[in-house]
């Protein structure tokens, strides 16, 4: 089982959004589509997935703080959801202390740089299947969410 995330104050929260913004727009500016806090099959939410013009999906995690990195223990488990796996931080975070095998991006609230790619590792073709269909699914989902706030919520599936 994995063990749930430690509470994070308002402040970090806006931290993590800003930087989530930031992450959005680079990204986007790479032929990415993006959804913030997708749901994985393991129970896991990821706080950013993005999905290549190629089919080919990155996972972004965010980072407002050393601490924040130091209590995550559940990254590792979006490995197998991912082709790349990224942490994205603010400028003077230790980026010595993010695992080799995972990317680094600079982010703040206007943009992100990447720092070091993420290796490939190649999601299984089943899998990417799945996880796309779900990404369209929960994208269409919050769209129309947007327009009428009373719609049944697929984001959990």
């Amino acid at each position: 089982m994995i063990s749930p995330a430690l509470p994070i104050s308002a402040a970090e929260r806006l931290d993590a959004a800003l930087l989530a913004r930031g992450v959005c727009r680079a990204l986007d500016q790479l032929g990415y589509a993006t959804l913030l806090e997708f749901p994985l099959a393991n129970g896991c939410r990821t706080d950013v997935l993005a999905l290549g013009k190629r089919g080919d999906l990155i996972v972004v995690e965010i980072k407002t703080s050393l601490a924040n990195f130091r209590a995550d223990r559940k990254w590792p488990f979006y490995r197998e959801f991912a082709d790349r796996l990224y942490f994205a931080v603010a400028s003077g975070f230790p980026v010595a202390l993010i695992p080799e095998e995972c990317g680094v991006m600079v982010a703040d609230a206007f943009g992100a740089a990447v720092l070091r790619e993420g290796p490939a590792d190649p999601v299984p073709a089943g899998r990417r299947r799945t996880l796309t269909l779900r990404f369209a699914r929960v994208a269409a989902a919050r769209l129309r969410r947007a327009l009428d706030p009373e719609t049944t919520r697929f984001d959990s599936m």
